[in-house]
C-alpha cells in the first residue's frame, strides 16, 4: 500500500525552505516586485537552488543533481504556493527538465540542475497534457514562428521549442524575441516568444518530450495549489479569531465556523489528491489517472479557498496592500494551467473507460 504521509527527510525539506522563503519572500516585498519591471526574483531563485540544490531534484546525481523524486519536488512546491513566491520553480525544475529527461540532453540537464540556466518549454501554459500544441516552422535548420502563453519566458536562457517536423529543439533565449504579454498572475508572468531565423539545435521527438513535461507540471501543480489553499485558510482562521464584531471575535460565529469547516475537509482532500499525485509520478503506475484525479478536484478547491479569505477579510481583503490578491490571482491562474479540470475530467474519463450518457 502507498504511503502518502510525509516522510522526515520531507518535513526537514519543508521547513528548510520555509524558513528560506520567510526570509527572502515576505508579502511585501512580493507586491512591490510585481509593480516593477523584474517580475521575477532571480536573487530567491540562486537562494533555492545554489545554497539548496532544488533545481535538480529531478535530476540523476551523476548529472549533478540530487537523485530525489517527485514526492520532495512537491514539497517544494507546497512552499512556493504559499508564499506565491515569483521563481520559476514549476517551468524550469520540473517542466522543461522533465522534457530533456525524455530527450536524454544529459547537457542541458546538468545546466538546470545547477542552475546555470533557467529553462523554459515554448508551449502554452494552458495546454493540458493531451492537448494539441502549437508548433514552429523549420526552415534550413532554423526555426521561425510565433508562440504565445509562454510561462516565465521572460527569465529563461534556455527554451525548448516543438517544430513542424516533430522534433523539440533547444534554443538560446537571447536568439529569440520575448514579449510580456498582460498576465493575470503577476507573480508568474506569459509572454510571447517569436522566432525569426533562431538557430536550434535538435534534442529529440517532441510529442513524448511535451506529454511528459506537461504531465509532470499538471501533477506537481496541484501541490502548489495546496500550498495556496492552505494559507489562505490559516490566514483566514487566524484573522478571525482576532478580528472582533459586537465586543466578541467574528471566528466565534457558528455560520462562519461552517464556512471554514467546509474549506478544511475540501483542503484535506485536495492534499491527498496532490500527494497521491506526486507519489505516482515518482513511482510510474497509474499517474495519468493520478494527475487527471488531482487537477479536476485542486482548482476549485484552491479559488475557493482565496475567495473565502478575500470575502472574510472584508474590507482590508480588497486593499492591494493586503496579499490576498496575489493568492486569489495565482488560484485562477493555476485552474487553466496544465488543462483546466474540465478537460482533465474528460481525459479521466477516457482513462477509466467511463463513457458519457
Amino acid at each position: 500500500m502507498t504511503d502518502l504521509l510525509y516522510s522526515e527527510e520531507e518535513e526537514a525539506l519543508r521547513s528548510a525552505v520555509r524558513d528560506l522563503l520567510t526570509d527572502r519572500c515576505d508579502p511585501a516585498a512580493v507586491i512591490a516586485r510585481t509593480e516593477s519591471d523584474a517580475p521575477h526574483d532571480i536573487a530567491l531563485w540562486k537562494a533555492l537552488t545554489d545554497g539548496m540544490g532544488l533545481a535538480g531534484l529531478l535530476v540523476p546525481e551523476e548529472l549533478d543533481g540530487q537523485g530525489a523524486t517527485h514526492r520532495e519536488a512537491a514539497v517544494v512546491l507546497e512552499e512556493l504556493g504559499r508564499a506565491v513566491a515569483p521563481v520559476p520553480y514549476l517551468t524550469s525544475a520540473v517542466v522543461a527538465t522533465e522534457a530533456l529527461l525524455e530527450c536524454g540532453a544529459d547537457d542541458l540537464l546538468a545546466q538546470l540542475a545547477s542552475a546555470t540556466s533557467i529553462g523554459a518549454l515554448a508551449v502554452g501554459l494552458h495546454t493540458a497534457p493531451g492537448a494539441a500544441f502549437t508548433t514552429v516552422r523549420l526552415e534550413n535548420g532554423a526555426l521561425h514562428g510565433k508562440l504565445t502563453g509562454i510561462a516565465d519566458a521572460a527569465a529563461a536562457d534556455l527554451l525548448l521549442v516543438p517544430a513542424d517536423d516533430g522534433g523539440l529543439y533547444a534554443v538560446d533565449a537571447e536568439a529569440v524575441t520575448v514579449t510580456p504579454q498582460v498576465s493575470l498572475d503577476l507573480t508568474r508572468p506569459v509572454a510571447t516568444v517569436t522566432l525569426d531565423g533562431a538557430p536550434a539545435r535538435r534534442l529529440g521527438d517532441a510529442e513524448p518530450a511535451v506529454r511528459r513535461a506537461l504531465r509532470a507540471g499538471a501533477g506537481l501543480l496541484a501541490s502548489e495549489q495546496l500550498g495556496v489553499a492552505e494559507w489562505t485558510l490559516t490566514e483566514t482562521v487566524r484573522y478571525l479569531k482576532e478580528r472582533k464584531q459586537f465586543n466578541r471575535p467574528v471566528g466565534g460565529f457558528q455560520a462562519l465556523k461552517h464556512r471554514l469547516a467546509q474549506l478544511w475537509l475540501e483542503v484535506v482532500g485536495l492534499r491527498a489528491a496532490a500527494r497521491n499525485a506526486a507519489d505516482a509520478l515518482a513511482t510510474g503506475p497509474d499517474a495519468d489517472v493520478a494527475v487527471a484525479v488531482a487537477q479536476a478536484y485542486a482548482a476549485s478547491v484552491a479559488v475557493h479557498a482565496a475567495e473565502e479569505a478575500l470575502q472574510l477579510h472584508a474590507g482590508i481583503g480588497m486593499t492591494w496592500e493586503h496579499p490576498i490578491h496575489l493568492y486569489l490571482k495565482r488560484a485562477k491562474a493555476d485552474s487553466i494551467a496544465y488543462g483546466t479540470a474540465g478537460a482533465h475530467r474528460a481525459a479521466l474519463a477516457e482513462l477509466v473507460d467511463l463513457q458519457a450518457p
